[in-house]
């Protein structure tokens, strides 16, 4: 495959096969990879929680991006979550040329007009923290009394197999997800990353930065995208 690609995708499409050849062995001649496409530990451990139970019976191997030895960046350009994912999920099938799982994902505040939005993980400019960023979300909504304070995670994931060579992906297919709540006026919980600590969930009282990984994902927007998003895989899979 590597001989009739660009060669920006050339040198990424080798290497990735260089590494699939590597980690190539008899146990897992047939078992099928499907690729996450971001760098972002946090996602990748929801990822692997949400695709590796035991009851799900997936024989896949799961890796991400920094593992397929893909240095590109696929640009965030799109102006909705789903559109953000699509990009991804097609963009690296294409240098990858293996399976892809994209996700886009953030937070909307309503009294900010759905702000921090598709900027969630850019929210305030580059280089700030996870915690940066939430200092400037309650900086932000300091003025602002509970009751007012309410928002949601939202997530679209995005499935894409890589097709002809410079052309689109077979297929792409996405599925959304999200869940109800409110920001804290402070951070409460260690657990998760990004905005978990002061997202409030007032049916468990407690934020998902408290929650463990199940519990996180029993009710989580990613979780919930997931759940419908498994009978696509489940099909590639057996496929």
């Amino acid at each position: 495959m590597c001989a009739f690609t660009s060669s920006s995708e050339r040198s990424n499409l080798c290497r990735a096969e260089a590494i699939a050849t590597d980690k190539a062995g008899p146990e897992n001649e047939m078992r099928k990879r499907l690729v996450l496409a971001t760098r972002n530990a946090g996602k990748i451990r929801e990822f692997k929680r949400l695709l590796e139970s035991p009851s799900l019976e997936l024989d896949i191997e799961l890796i991400g991006l920094d593992e397929t030895g893909v240095s590109e960046e696929i640009e965030e350009t799109g102006a909705t979550f789903e559109e953000n994912a699509r990009l991804k999920a097609e963009g690296y099938a294409r240098l990858v040329g293996e399976t892809v799982l994209a996700d886009d994902s953030g937070l909307e505040v309503d009294v900010l007009d759905g702000r921090p939005g598709v900027q969630s993980a850019r929210y305030g400019g580059p280089g700030l923290s996870d915690q940066d960023r939430v200092t400037k979300l309650l900086d932000e909504l300091k003025d602002v009394r509970g009751w007012n304070r309410t928002a949601r995670f939202r997530a679209v994931l995005a499935l894409a197999a890589p097709g002809q060579v410079d052309g689109p992906p077979v297929s792409v297919t996405t599925e959304e997800g999200a869940v109800e709540g409110a920001i804290a006026h402070q951070p409460i919980g260690e657990g998760g990353f990004g905005y978990d600590p002061v997202f409030w969930l007032a049916s468990l009282a407690k934020t998902t930065g408290e929650l463990s990984g199940e519990q996180k994902d029993a009710v989580s927007h990613r979780g919930a995208a997931m759940k419908k998003m498994l009978p696509h895989i489940k099909r590639w899979v057996n496929g």
